[in-house]
C-alpha cells in the first residue's frame, strides 16, 4: 500500500528518479479508487443508436463531484511520478507531450513506463533500487 500512495507523498517532486512499481502501483491506486466511486455512485446505460447499442457508465450526483476532486488532487502527482520515471531511463520530462499525439503517443508513452531504468547514477540521481551503489564509485 505505501507503493501506491507513495507520489501523493512526494507531490511536487519532479526531480528524482521513480521505479516501475512505483508508477505502476499508483497508476492501480487510481483505478481501483475510480471503480470504487463507480461501483459506489455510478450508472450504467444501454443507449440504442442508429448503429446498435451502447452501453456506458457515468459517475452520478455527489460521486460525479468526488470523482473530479480525486482526479484534480491526482493530477500533479501523476505528472510527477510519470516525470520521475522517464528519469529513471535518463530521459527528459518533456516527453510526456508526446501523449498528445493520437494513438502513437499513448502507446509510446506505455512502452516507455514499461521500460527498465538506467543501473546505477544518471544525470537525474542515484538509482532508486540501489541508492547506496553512487556512494561506492565516488
Amino acid at each position: 500500500m505505501q507503493w501506491m500512495i507513495l507520489p501523493y507523498r512526494r507531490y511536487f517532486e519532479f526531480a528524482g528518479r521513480s521505479r516501475r512499481r512505483e508508477y505502476w502501483l499508483f497508476a492501480l491506486f487510481y483505478l481501483l479508487v475510480l471503480v470504487a466511486l463507480n461501483v459506489m455512485f455510478g450508472t450504467n446505460e444501454v443507449a440504442h443508436s442508429p448503429t446498435g447499442f451502447g452501453y456506458g457508465s457515468r459517475l452520478a450526483g455527489g460521486g460525479g463531484l468526488l470523482g473530479s476532486l480525486f482526479g484534480l488532487a491526482s493530477l500533479i502527482p501523476a505528472l510527477a511520478v510519470s516525470v520521475r520515471r522517464l528519469h529513471d531511463q535518463d530521459r527528459s520530462g518533456w516527453l510526456l507531450l508526446l501523449g498528445l499525439i493520437p494513438l502513437f503517443g499513448g502507446f509510446a508513452l506505455l512502452v516507455l513506463m514499461c521500460l527498465d531504468g538506467t543501473r546505477g547514477p544518471n544525470r537525474f540521481g542515484a538509482d532508486p533500487k540501489d541508492p547506496g551503489s553512487a556512494d561506492v564509485f565516488r
